[in-house]
């Protein structure tokens, strides 16, 4: 047996051990080998070599969570547990961080997939990643972006879509060009609330440091220190995708979201995403990544509900 002793300076014991020690009672639970004990302002750690080591680490990324934010809540420790759990061939580890969004949220990728989207990112300047609804392409595109833009990578976030409607008519909902289209942009505003607060996001929109637009906004502009999302790209026509593809300016960024299986174009109108993808397939410099039902980070059912699509389709699929 080792012993390990971590001592508490200048700290709020409340805010960090939780209520009745909640956080550090969650760290005992998830190693039954080792014993913790919270004594004032020492935490004893007695066990295995090795798995002291991994308690110690992830006391450590607690400490400097703290630090950040002077509070650490119970879901932040399942959040490092798992971090600090994850075997590194599975691509989640704590070095997976991509950044440390409001309240603390550690905003991170969930599945292999994703993770292989953040590291195509950023080894190449332009990567399209697609998959179905609920995979995170999304969520995973706009941290990098805030990412980016934290580290004074880029000097602006622009964010686009085409204004193509799922189903409904635009020209029935009530107010003016911006009021229709906010709700096609809503997953992108809460997707950023998550990342960047309130005030700090007002500020950044009404300077055009974060610009959120419809796709044809961005005709005969070039997109320099930029980070650039086009999501729902599976909705652009083939002139909209080049136009798109061609804003490129120097030191950009860009990721291009589309999932295939939900085409929401006239019939008679050829998806741009599918045409650049055939083109471009062999351009060096441009990652793709492809996301699938076992990313889905959403409710459990989504995922059967994907797969139960998938199933159908190759069903339907005629016989050659």
């Amino acid at each position: 047996m080792v012993e390990k002793v971590i001592t508490l300076e200048n700290i709020s014991l409340l805010d960090f051990l939780g209520s009745e020690n909640e956080n550090i009672r969650q760290i005992s639970a998830a190693f039954p080998q080792s014993k913790i004990v919270s004594r004032g302002n020492e935490i004893r750690i007695k066990g295995q070599a090795p798995e002291i080591l991994k308690i110690n680490d992830i006391l450590n990324m607690l400490l400097e969570h703290f630090n950040r934010f002077g509070q650490v809540t119970p879901d932040n420790v399942k959040e490092y547990i798992a971090l600090e759990g994850t075997p590194p061939n599975q691509g989640e580890s704590k070095n997976d961080v991509i950044l440390f969004g409001n309240k603390g949220l550690i905003v991170r990728p969930k599945s292999p997939n994703q993770k292989k989207m953040v590291d195509a990112s950023y080894k190449n300047d332009l990567i399209f990643a697609l998959g179905p609804a609920g995979t995170g392409k999304t969520y995973i595109a706009v941290a990098l972006a805030v990412r980016a833009l934290k580290n004074r990578e880029v000097k602006r976030i622009i964010i686009t879509r085409p204004a193509v409607e799922a189903g409904e008519n635009l020209g029935f909902l009530p107010g003016d060009l911006q009021e229709k289209l906010d709700p096609y942009l809503r997953p992108i505003y809460d997707a950023l609330g998550d990342m960047v607060p309130a005030e700090k996001l007002r500020f950044y929109q009404e300077n055009r440091v974060i610009e959120i637009a419809p796709l044809a906004y961005m005709r005969g502009r070039t997109l320099h220190d930029a980070f650039v999302l086009l999501d729902e790209a599976q909705n652009t026509t083939s002139e909209q995708i080049k136009m798109f593809l061609t804003r490129m300016g120097p030191n950009s960024k860009v990721i291009i979201n589309g999932d295939q299986s939900q085409v929401d174009l006239p019939l008679k109108q050829k998806s741009g995403l599918k045409e650049s993808l055939r083109i471009l397939k062999d351009v060096k410099g441009i990652g793709i990544v492809h996301l699938s039902g076992k990313d889905v980070v959403r409710h459990r059912l989504v995922k059967s509900i994907i797969e139960a699509y998938e199933r159908s389709e190759q069903e339907e699929k005629p016989v050659k």
